[in-house]
């Protein structure tokens, strides 16, 4: 059966447990400290942040929203993740220290840097207490320990597919709305059209099955070719 659930506003698989928050850093046309505030052009230059959601279980980006980083900006994945999941509460929910909200379990990974390396990583547990984070990472079936290895592994896919977001290159973006155009274009193909490798099943043959993220939450069933997801429609109507 060839499944077309949408792929703007997909059911959340109900048995997710938990979520990663993060952000992750590229820039338009030059860097920020060479932005001239007074430059009504400069509005859409400069750092250009992708605000991400990823669901660790099933490598599934769950919500993206690229632009300045603002409260807006992480106030609105919030939202939209919550939109996406029906409004439920996760088991746990952990981040770089993303401004957090009340009557969640919630714990941040704290990086210690010094001349841009990590020496330290702390660990803090925001809401909830210690025994409610643990119970909660008991349940997780990819996580001993908070952490956010998920969604930056995720960050890392992302810079080696889009070329733009490089850290060092000359094919940065020039045009702001290109730029998030590209970036939802490669976060949302990645959850039906990118196997990934640790997904991949073995069947009782000893071969290997392609497995994407979309695939293993259950909102399809077959790797799409970018064909299938280009000529989906974005809005669906009954």
């Amino acid at each position: 059966m060839r499944d077309r659930s949408t792929t703007n506003s997909w059911p959340f698989p109900p048995e997710t447990r938990e979520v990663q928050f993060d952000e992750k850093w590229s820039f338009v046309g030059k860097k920020e400290k060479r932005c001239d505030p007074t430059n009504p052009e400069d509005a859409k230059r400069g750092d250009n942040w992708d605000h991400v959601a990823i669901d660790p279980e099933h490598r599934l980006v769950v919500s993206v929203v690229p632009g300045k980083r603002t409260v807006e900006k992480v106030e609105a994945l919030v939202e939209d993740f919550k939109e996406r999941t029906g409004g439920r509460t996760m088991n746990l929910i952990t981040s770089d220290e993303y401004k957090p909200l009340p009557d969640l379990r919630y714990a941040t990974v704290h990086k210690t840097r010094e001349k841009g390396r990590v020496v330290k990583i702390d660990f803090r547990v925001v809401f909830g207490t210690v025994a409610a984070v643990k119970a909660a990472l008991k349940l997780s079936k990819v996580s001993s320990k908070i952490n956010t290895a998920f969604v930056e592994r995720q960050n890392g896919t992302d810079r080696n597919r889009n070329g733009r977001k490089v850290r060092k290159t000359y094919c940065f973006s020039k045009d702001w709305d290109i730029h998030e155009a590209v970036t939802y274009f490669t976060m949302y193909t990645y959850n039906f059209c990118w196997p990934v490798r640790t997904l991949r099943q073995r069947g009782h043959d000893g071969r290997w099955t392609p497995q994407t993220p979309a695939m293993t939450a259950g909102l399809t069933d077959h790797v799409w070719p970018l064909w299938e997801w280009l000529t989906l429609p974005a809005v669906q109507r009954t």
